[in-house]
């Protein structure tokens, strides 16, 4: 696995995370973590949105887990469960 440029990392730590499917099938352990955490904000905010930011910080992630974190996110991008809009 090859390291992300900083460019692209800060990048994603602006954008934000909107819910468009409310779906967990065939998803992997931190897809589910992503997507439940966009759940409780549309519940409790009445927002299908959230900072990729806030949500590091929620996880208390660290280097190998935070390009884990970043992957899952670009595979739930890809599978069209959520959307990642840069600010």
């Amino acid at each position: 696995m090859a390291r992300r440029p900083k460019a692209e990392t800060q990048r994603m730590f602006k954008a934000v995370a909107v819910l468009l499917r409310n779906t967990t099938w065939k998803c992997g352990k931190i897809e589910r973590l992503v997507v439940g955490y966009l759940q409780s904000h549309l519940r409790r905010d009445g927002r299908r949105w959230s900072r990729i930011r806030d949500m590091v910080q929620h996880f208390k992630l660290k280097g190998k887990q935070k390009s884990e974190f970043f992957d899952a996110l670009r595979r739930l991008e890809k599978r069209r469960i959520i959307r990642i809009e840069t600010l």
